[in-house]
């Protein structure tokens, strides 16, 4: 399950949506996770669902390397469901207990289901289609009128990009030591859940201590190279827009517009 995680990780290849400005790509995840909370019937959702099926196309990345990430969400997915059948006041199916089973809660469970799939699936191909130094490039240009309100954008920037760029490498070095722990005789798929928590504590001490240690590495090689962020960096690769880049923003809003009026009649 570990290497089924596809946020945070970078699919190399040559597509259309590889080569639009990182700042096309932020702004059009953003567009799309807001229209997903505007639409309120299956009309809006199926619009919403070709939509982003269009732009995999465009990506080239393989649909089953997207879908694997769902299966890390697939238990907190499927509470998100129930809970939204059970426990949602309306017309009653059935009753057990204390919950009521009802055609509002099984509405409400599917559209948030949906709603969920492809929030996850978005921000994932954002990231798969986009490298850590361009995201980077990109949040610091979108966000660069803040400087004047004295928020810190190139350190903010920075930091979300570190943390995208170690969801790869702590997963990697997580499945490394579970398979050592295994090899070792540890057990961590018996028991219940008490005993499952315990079992992962042999687990979480040297995944600590790696992370702290590259965070540490990471900080001495930056010093090393006398980096100093904020006011005054160039780029090496400076952000411009191309008419490709237009071209996505106006596909965007036009999309938006179109999804949230068909979605909310």
């Amino acid at each position: 399950m570990i290497r089924d995680i596809t946020i945070g990780q970078y699919y190399q290849t040559d597509s259309v949506i590889h080569r639009l400005d990182p700042r096309v790509k932020l702004a059009g995840t953003i567009i799309y996770i807001v229209t997903l909370f505007l639409v309120g019937n299956i009309w809006g959702y199926l619009l919403a669902t070709l939509g982003l099926a269009a732009v995999i196309k465009l990506s080239k990345v393989p649909l089953g390397y997207i879908l694997r990430g769902m299966k890390a969400i697939g238990f907190l997915l499927g509470i998100t469901v129930v809970f939204n059948m059970f426990l949602t006041p309306g017309t009653p199916i059935f009753s057990f207990w204390i919950f009521t089973l009802t055609w509002e809660g099984i509405r409400t469970a599917l559209f948030m289901g949906w709603r969920l799939i492809l929030l996850i699936i978005s921000a994932s191909l954002m990231t798969l289609t986009t490298t850590p130094n361009q995201l980077t490039d990109g949040m610091e240009k979108a966000l660069k009128p803040l400087n004047k309100l004295g928020v810190p954008v190139h350190e903010i920037a920075m930091m979300m990009s570190i943390s995208l760029r170690f969801i790869p490498i702590l997963l990697e070095e997580t499945d490394k030591i579970m398979k050592a722990q295994i090899a070792r005789g540890a057990d961590f798929e018996s028991g219940n859940i008490i005993e499952k928590a315990k079992a992962m504590v042999p687990l979480l001490v040297p995944l600590f201590i790696s992370a702290f240690r590259r965070a540490n590495d990471l900080a001495m090689a930056m010093e090393s190279r006398c980096y100093r962020g904020g006011e005054g960096r160039t780029k090496m690769k400076p952000l411009i827009y191309k008419k490709a880049d237009k071209l996505a923003y106006l596909y965007l809003l036009g999309f938006a517009v179109i999804t949230v009026f068909v979605g909310r009649l």
